[in-house]
């Protein structure tokens, strides 16, 4: 009897199904690659790292934003997952305080912002800044910070881009000027006329004929860089162009200003030739070119701030970004950067990586590298 009782105990343990782990609270994952990072992300609550990743907690089963306000858990229970499906698939719920489950701050500050942007868009006039704040459910100024930070300029700024983009385009396919620039929002054409130039670079008329009025005189030389081409309209200078092939460089002139009157230097155009071969040899000499400028309101924020780098210093796009008081807009500042069309004169050279790291140029890095070492002299 005693024999059996034994036997049939043992088989009992043999058949026992094997212990079950608590619900919702899976044992941690094996550390991976970036962890370290992750986690000194969730050490500084870390708002730019939420939507990255989530922090699962195995001894409370729930999973947080890096940026959590609630108490730093032990790191011993903690895994990372690159989203919260992934989390709540390995058995964890959202935590309470943070809501990694609803949109971040960011996220649905982007959302208001957009939403901003369709309603300048749309309206035949400019929102004012007020209405469009209580429509975002933010205050006006509260409201004018987000969007900048977003966009990089101001609501007003960017409906005036918005209205002057539109103005070209109706220029380009409507039978008169009057009936394009009262198309494009403005309330009377004397509005419009007082601002054409900074706006077209030129008069409505010469703009809808794609610069057929226009005179531009240029010239193809070389410098210790390749072959550079000058330009330059009434006003002032309107391309420096670098390159190896000076017919893609004439190529180049011609798309930017397709139906212009271009006009071969003559003696005196040489000179303005010869200025600017000694800013390309000498690129720390301050520079005293009249120029004539063209772009949106935001490039000529990012150009100037361009400009305002010292000779022999150089910043990052993000130290931009902060100058111009859109530290959120980096990508768009090197898209500015991209577009300046007049090497050396506005600096775009100056501007590296963050690590401090050579990035792409227009005309090539090497010829970045060559203008950077020869400022540093």
């Amino acid at each position: 009897m005693r024999r059996s009782g034994r036997r049939t105990i043992l088989l009992r343990m043999m058949k026992a199904p094997p212990a079950r782990e608590r619900p919702g609270r899976p044992r941690p994952a094996a550390a991976r690659k970036g962890d370290d990072a992750r986690w000194a992300a969730v050490l500084a609550r870390d708002g730019s790292s939420d939507g990255k990743f989530v922090t699962a907690v195995a001894s409370t089963g729930i999973y947080c934003r890096p940026s959590c306000p609630a108490r730093n858990p032990l790191r011993a229970n903690v895994s990372f997952y690159p989203t919260r499906e992934d989390a709540e698939a390995a058995g964890f719920r959202p935590c309470k305080r943070c809501k990694p489950d609803a949109l971040s701050l960011r996220d649905e500050h982007a959302a208001k912002v957009a939403e901003a942007c369709r309603r300048i868009e749309a309206a035949a006039e400019a929102p004012k800044l007020g209405d469009l704040a209580a429509k975002a459910g933010l205050s006006p100024y509260h409201f004018h910070r987000v969007f900048k930070a977003a966009v990089g300029v101001t609501p007003k700024a960017y409906a005036v881009a918005h209205r002057n983009r539109t103005m070209r385009n109706k220029l380009q396919g409507s039978s008169t000027v009057t009936e394009a620039i009262y198309d494009a929002g403005f309330s009377s054409s004397g509005r419009f006329y007082a601002s054409s130039a900074q706006v077209l670079g030129m008069t409505p008329t010469s703009f809808r004929k794609g610069g057929a009025d226009a005179e531009i005189r240029f010239a193809i030389g070389a410098c210790s860089l390749g072959a550079i081409l000058v330009a330059a309209s009434k006003k002032g200078v309107c391309a420096i162009l670098i390159g190896d092939d000076p017919d893609a460089l004439a190529r180049d002139l011609q798309d930017r200003f397709p139906r212009a009157l271009l006009i071969g230097a003559d003696a005196r155009f040489e000179q303005l030739v010869a200025r600017v071969v000694g800013l390309v040899e000498a690129p720390g000499k301050r520079s005293d070119l009249p120029l004539d400028v063209r772009g949106t309101a935001f490039q000529h924020r990012v150009w100037a701030a361009l400009k305002d780098i010292p000779a022999g210093s150089t910043a990052s796009y993000a130290e931009i970004a902060e100058a111009i008081g859109a530290p959120k807009a980096v990508r768009a500042v090197a898209g500015a950067c991209a577009a300046n069309p007049l090497a050396v004169a506005i600096p775009c050279h100056r501007v590296v990586k963050s690590d401090g790291s050579l990035s792409g140029y227009r005309w090539g890095v090497e010829r970045k590298r060559e203008l950077l070492s020869r400022e540093g002299k």
